[in-house]
């Protein structure tokens, strides 16, 4: 739900009934992850995805038919070997979809509202609701904002329920993770079983690129596509310019390991180096090498590679801070224009976030989808 916060909150704002599905759970190969939504209006528009078109129309109408009876309801689609044009995921995957209706009268409509708004403006929050468990505690939903120290709605249940999920809800923002978790009616472990949907926005992570040069200005563009943050620095003001990098989210002139030893990064963070200059790049990589960052790469030819590598032993830099290091950066896709080159650096930090080897598919027995959660245990809902 939260990854249509910005529509969303613009119905919300302007009085609007909606249902929304969520995807609750994936196993196998699935086009979309847990927190992936669609919504549809009494009007009957329609945003967000829940499956790439799989069964987009079907979905459609059981949102559709929650607005009209108010029922939350969680349903099963899966692959029909008997009829492989039965509504299902044609890919060999299986999602449960939870269907919550959001309409004025609605309890639950101000928490997700806020969670809806707090989204939008970029801030981070986090949203719990019940997908499994008693027909009274379906549709309540609770909102955590970072640090846990402040939560709004809940179940209506146990107070040690709402206790328990916030303090869930708070390590899934942490982590910025969207999953579901098993939990007892009265907050413990044990007891009959509730499954609650805990869905996190987080900032967008960020990406660094170091050297205003015009493979650069490529990255930039497949950085803000692929939804990073992107930063540009460069110790050069002649060339780190808004006119040269007018997508760059920021622009920073200033000496690269000087910039990154006092900003902000994460363990989504990317840094790209593409500078190829031993003054920048030897101080920089020191530094960026020993962060608990998601990526280094850094530019160059294999020549430039080894050399830099034996200037980064000299000021200390351990073999298995190296191994860390991407270099010459991208996968071998054959590139030469700057635009091709941004593709295959776009295409290593993919592959690494996600956990793909970057071979060709064709011919390959490896899933298409690495990250995909485990199927659920056990029957949670109906089967398409």
């Amino acid at each position: 739900m939260l990854d249509i916060a910005e529509e969303l909150h613009r119905w919300v704002e302007q009085g609007r009934d909606f249902a929304v599905a969520t995807v609750v759970a994936v196993g196998g190969s699935a086009p979309r992850q847990p927190g992936a939504a669609l919504a549809v209006d009494t009007d009957g528009t329609a945003i967000g995805s829940v499956s790439g078109g799989c069964v987009e129309g079907a979905v459609y109408e059981l949102c559709r038919q929650a607005l009209q009876d108010g029922d939350t309801v969680l349903e099963r689609f899966g692959y029909s070997d008997e009829d492989a044009f039965a509504v299902g995921l044609t890919c060999g995957g299986v999602i449960d979809i939870l269907v919550t209706p959001v309409r004025a009268a609605d309890p639950a409509r101000p928490v997700l509202g806020a969670a809806l708004a707090t989204a939008a403006r970029g801030e981070a929050a986090a949203v719990a609701r019940i997908v499994s468990g008693p027909a009274e505690l379906m549709g309540r939903a609770l909102l955590v904002r970072p640090g846990g120290d402040s939560s709004q709605g809940g179940f209506g249940a146990h107070p040690e329920l709402d206790r328990t999920v916030a303090a869930e809800a708070a390590a899934h923002l942490d982590a910025g993770r969207t999953g579901t978790l098993e939990i007892g009616e009265q907050g413990s472990r044990c007891g009959a079983p509730l499954t609650v949907l805990v869905e996190s926005s987080v900032p967008p992570p960020r990406m660094i690129v170091f050297g205003a040069i015009d493979f650069a200005s490529a990255l930039v563009r497949i950085g803000k596509f692929l939804g990073y943050h992107v930063t540009v620095c460069d110790a050069r003001p002649v060339f780190a310019t808004r006119a040269r990098f007018p997508e760059a989210d920021e622009i920073v002139v200033e000496w690269p390991h000087q910039y990154l030893e006092r900003t902000r990064v994460d363990a989504r963070t990317v840094l790209c180096v593409l500078t190829h200059d031993a003054k920048f790049d030897v101080p920089l990589l020191r530094f960026a090498l020993r962060l608990p960052v998601a990526y280094v790469g850094a530019m160059g030819s294999r020549r430039t590679h080894l050399e830099r590598n034996e200037r980064l032993r000299d000021v200390g830099v351990t073999e298995l801070e190296l191994a860390r290091l991407r270099s010459p950066i991208g996968l071998d896709l054959g590139a030469r224009t700057p635009e091709e080159t941004a593709l295959s650096i776009a295409a290593e930090i993919v592959a690494n976030r996600r956990g793909g080897s970057g071979a060709s598919l064709t011919g390959a027995h490896t899933p298409i989808h690495h990250d995909t959660a485990p199927a659920p245990a056990g029957r949670i809902g109906s089967v398409a």
